[in-house]
């Protein structure tokens, strides 16, 4: 039996599958982790990224339309719960968002899609959002 999930959300074909994935979102903990532009949010990682690897990538397979690997695991997403116990403003909000493109453009992601993902990226990037400024 296949592990990629069929469903209404072409995202996680288009993006390439799973490797395509993992390779975006290993591109993003890299970024995120040896660019001093994104301090900000890497100081609200653990020093061991490998479990915050995993769960963006598992996530984003879903979120694409592909396999439930992060329901199976923890159930419903609930982002703003599960994010609440961090400061997250807008300069967090806009350092995620420049560092999920730089990933997405390093590792070659159609244009287009690019542009897709980005609207749906700072819909939720902003939802997650708890710091008055």
């Amino acid at each position: 039996m296949a592990t990629e999930a069929v469903t209404a959300n072409p995202h996680y074909r288009r993006v390439g599958g799973a490797e395509a994935v993992r390779r975006l979102v290993d591109r993003f903990y890299t970024l995120m982790d040896e660019d001093p532009d994104y301090y900000g949010i890497r100081k609200l990682h653990p020093a061991d990224l490998t479990e915050s690897r995993n769960k963006l990538y598992w996530f984003l397979s879903e979120w694409t339309g592909g396999p439930a690997h992060y329901s199976t695991r923890f159930g419903p997403p609930f982002l703003r719960r599960r994010h609440l116990p961090f400061a997250i403003g807008v300069s967090e909000r806009d350092q995620w968002m420049a560092c999920m493109l730089q990933a997405m453009q390093e590792v070659e992601l159609d244009t287009g899609l690019q542009a897709e993902l980005e609207m749906a990226f700072f819909k939720t990037a902003d939802f997650l959002r708890n710091q008055v400024e």
